[in-house]
């Protein structure tokens, strides 16, 4: 794409906003992502500590697909989730490649806020042999204890808050390696969302996901993969 073409062409969408997600009361969700998960994700939603204790659309998108990846893709791989939340996409990873000997540490992060909560969902699932909550507040280094490079990077939902854009592009500039794959998914609701991946596509080799078939679906809530 050139700089010339208009920053609404980026995925070729209009501009219509999208509505808002429904808020939740505080409770305990479970999750099978239409029963691609056996048993089911146990999820704490709380608001409390700010909007991502809740589960939202592009969470849910990228869980189903990674949960439809081959368990060999997946396995003995360094995982890292930013922007984490409650947990959801890393946490159903590590769920689906139980037992714990099918991959090391899957490494949900985000900021002080959220830690305590992504702490209750790893209790919730008996999965802290499988994963781990840190802070991670973006631009800053990584924290000590996440792969360097990981092979896997998960980040659903991240793009909201414009003035954090050049943070996350930071971390990500970090994190990702010459053999790093990224699972970027993000919700368009406004112009600044595709400003966001017109910069990553001058950072990163930026490829859309074209093996989903739910992609007509979500697609047509402006949710891109």
């Amino acid at each position: 794409m050139s700089d010339s073409e208009p920053d609404d062409s980026v995925f070729g969408v209009s501009e219509d906003l999208v509505p808002p997600a429904v808020i939740k009361s505080a409770g305990i969700s479970e999750v099978d992502f239409d029963g691609l998960l056996r048993p089911p994700l146990r999820l704490q939603e709380d608001l409390a500590n700010g909007c991502g204790g809740q589960l939202w659309p592009a969470g849910m998108v990228l869980s189903k697909y990674m949960l439809r990846k081959n368990k060999d893709e997946l396995s003995r791989k360094s995982i890292v989730e930013l922007g984490a939340g409650g947990g959801l996409v890393g946490l159903a990873l590590a769920l689906h490649l139980q037992p714990a000997a099918n991959l090391t540490t899957i490494h949900i992060t985000d900021q002080i806020p959220m830690v305590s909560l992504m702490n209750q969902n790893i209790s919730l699932n008996n999965l802290s042999s499988s994963a781990t909550a840190t802070i991670y507040d973006w631009g800053t280094p990584p924290p000590p204890g996440i792969p360097q490079l990981p092979d896997i990077i998960l980040a659903a939902d991240c793009v909201y808050f414009e003035p954090a854009f050049p943070l996350l592009q930071k971390t990500l500039q970090d994190l990702i390696g010459e053999n790093t794959v990224c699972y970027f998914c993000f919700k368009k609701r406004r112009r600044a969302d595709l400003q966001f991946m017109k910069v990553a596509r001058k950072m990163f080799r930026v490829v859309e996901v074209d093996d989903d078939g739910d992609r007509e679906v979500y697609g047509r809530e402006n949710i891109f993969l």
